[in-house]
């Protein structure tokens, strides 16, 4: 947590409301962990607040023990949502961590530890939250992968595949599976990014990945519909989360990360919250079919 940010909703300057780079090396073995960032990041631990917006919701979000996920795992329980969160088994610190947060405020959450390049791991998943909460209201595809090679030649054809299966096969699995079994009203989002709309060369596949989603979740949108289900997407710019000093970028990038936008320096995942508790919520109920840039100030075409 950084201690600039005690009250999200106290205006502020956005420019300086969270650190700017530069900051310090900091390299991580794969998949990274949040409680070896420098600085380290806010997930709403103790700025966000929550106001009932999804009392009674059923939801499970991918890639929930750091990042991006932890933030939305605890916006959603502190808006009244029942949340399972997937992680890998090997990210289980981090799991526990925002798990013991929730559970000790009073909310419900489920720990679902497991790799989604398994197909058969992903129908288990939404079958077994489906079952744990009774119902499932909203699936967050977050996780993902993402690895910095200088050019086409350095990417493996194992990195390339598993980078797919994380980032586009799951999705494709989990969505399949969980869509029969939402009832109208219920929401998906999908987890795009800047780079699905202005790719860079040394992020080849993962930017590949990010146009697929984006498609998937136009495409999807329109045939969930007849169910009342509605389909959104997020595309984040540079955001502080563990995916950066793991092999997201170069040590040499991380050092620098966020200074590029208009805004001066990265988001942070407490920022990007409140977007997903929108989708997800009845405020949004004739939004679907959408993707919602949060780039720092740097438009998305």
């Amino acid at each position: 947590m950084t201690d600039t940010v005690q009250n999200q909703y106290e205006m502020r300057d956005p420019r300086s409301q969270y650190p700017k780079p530069p900051f310090p090396k900091q390299p991580q073995e794969k998949p990274g962990f949040d409680h070896k960032m420098e600085p380290k990041a806010d997930h709403g631990e103790d700025s966000y607040k929550g106001f009932g917006r999804l009392k009674g919701r059923k939801a499970l979000i991918t890639g929930g023990d750091s990042g991006i996920g932890r933030a939305v795992a605890i916006a959603y329980a502190r808006e009244g949502a029942e949340v399972c969160i997937n992680y890998l088994p090997e990210e289980k610190a981090d799991a526990d961590w925002v798990c013991d947060l929730l559970e000790g405020e009073g909310h419900t959450v489920h720990r679902m530890p497991g790799n989604l390049t398994d197909k058969e791991f992903c129908t288990s998943l939404i079958k077994d939250a489906h079952e744990k909460m009774g119902g499932l209201d909203i699936l967050v595809n977050n996780a993902g992968k993402q690895v910095r090679q200088p050019g086409i030649e350095d990417i493996t054809d194992e990195q390339f595949d598993e980078t797919m299966k994380t980032n586009v096969y799951a999705m494709f699995w989990l969505s399949k599976a969980a869509l029969p079994l939402m009832p109208p009203g219920a929401a998906i989002i999908n987890v795009t990014s800047n780079q699905g709309f202005s790719p860079a060369p040394y992020l080849l596949d993962y930017a590949t990945t990010k146009f697929a989603i984006r498609g998937f979740t136009e495409a999807l949108a329109q045939g969930a519909l007849d169910r009342g289900v509605r389909v959104n997407g997020v595309a984040p710019g540079p955001f502080w989360t563990p995916l950066q000093p793991s092999g997201g970028q170069t040590q040499e990038k991380v050092q620098e990360f966020g200074k590029a936008t208009p805004m001066g320096r990265p988001g942070q995942p407490a920022e990007l919250a409140p977007t997903f508790v929108f989708l997800a919520s009845q405020e949004s109920s004739y939004i679907s079919g959408e993707i919602i840039g949060v780039t720092g100030g740097k438009p998305i075409s």
